[in-house]
């Protein structure tokens, strides 16, 4: 196999073990992200003046003098679908695209073709460089099938890596849209008993807990207060539907981006969207509030009704800052308009 050398030099006062070093010091243009750096290093590939070494707490001084063989990237398993896209931005680095719902973004044993990447590599075709020694789209974060919405996917191995900084920094901007059953607003008396429930200043409703996999039920995810994953997501009532108000549209955004955050998070707090057949359940509405045709709609949403509508964040090559918005789908502003429209 082909194969390019990277060559530098360590530079004065590096950090004590080598696998911290040479990501401080491999040349930007090399676009060897950290994990990457971890694999090659496993497989040899690292030569320390002249010798080759693997192990990643290994001590490294100044002026050593590092060579790293980085084989051509191979060829992704997963083939390539013409599957349209709605591609929002697009450059050498990443991609941005709006993805509609009932599309998985990545292959898996149920669903092994007809998803994001397979779309995504017929698209960008000979444009992906080598994203952790295989040329193919970097997934930095994903949204459910069922959601639609902004998704970013890296087509370099350096902005895979600039991207996945910020989403564990928490830095990304992401505002969903979502419509809920019933209002959560600061003046219900039951949210004060719910535990991890609280309300900042402009009704704004915020959800602390831990997130971890359900003990009996692999698919979904449960609210803990010990252990599992720590998770916040504040919520803002958009629109209230039915007099009284009896469902409401409401902006979501993440603090941490955990599995199916939103979903449990709010029905955890009373709130479960409608549609969604995992948390939301099919709460009956009463008709005299809500009119007929927004039973009707309410009752057979396919999808939770959940779009990602705003995605920003700092291009990790060039640094501009960048922020997209996706409108609202036409399925799910069809339930908004039949909620907001009381005709019996």
């Amino acid at each position: 196999m082909a194969e390019a050398l990277v060559t530098f030099v360590i530079a004065e006062n590096p950090p004590k073990r080598l696998d911290k070093a040479l990501s401080l010091n491999v040349p930007v243009e090399a676009a060897l992200s950290r994990t990457r750096l971890a694999k090659l290093l496993a497989e040899g590939a690292v030569k320390v003046n002249g010798v080759v070494v693997s192990d990643p707490k290994a001590k490294i001084a100044e002026g050593a003098e590092v060579e790293i063989a980085v084989p051509q990237a191979e060829e992704s398993h997963i083939g390539p679908e013409d599957i349209p896209l709605d591609v929002i931005w697009e450059d050498d680095d990443l991609i941005v695209i709006n993805k509609p719902a009932g599309m998985v973004v990545h292959p898996a044993p149920g669903t092994p073709n007809g998803t994001l990447v397979n779309a995504l590599l017929h698209h960008c075709g000979d444009t992906l460089s080598g994203v952790g020694g295989m040329k193919r789209p970097g997934i930095v974060h994903r949204i459910d099938k069922e959601t639609s919405g902004l998704l970013v996917v890296a087509k370099s191995d350096a902005a895979h890596q600039g991207l996945a900084d910020q989403f564990a920094a928490h830095t990304v901007e992401r505002y969903y849209r979502a419509v809920c059953y019933g209002v959560p607003d600061a003046n219900d008396p039951r949210l004060r008993g719910v535990k991890g429930v609280n309300f900042e200043s402009g009704n704004i409703m915020k959800i602390t807990t831990h997130l971890a996999r359900h003990k009996t039920d692999r698919q979904r995810q449960a609210v803990l207060f010990e252990g599992g994953r720590h998770a916040v997501t504040r919520v803002r009532i958009v629109e209230p539907f039915g007099t009284p108000a009896v469902a409401a549209l409401v902006e979501c955004w993440l603090e941490t981006g955990r599995t199916h955050q939103i979903r449990v998070h709010m029905a955890h707090a009373g709130h479960g969207l409608i549609g969604d057949p995992v948390y939301g359940g099919r709460r009956k509405l009463a008709e005299k509030a809500i009119g007929a045709n927004g039973i009707a709609a309410a009752k057979s949403f396919p999808r939770q009704a959940l779009h990602a509508a705003v995605l920003g964040f700092e291009h990790p090559i060039s640094g501009e800052t960048l922020r997209f918005e996706a409108a609202i789908p036409e399925d799910m502003a069809a339930l908004i308009n039949a909620l907001s429209v009381k005709t019996g």
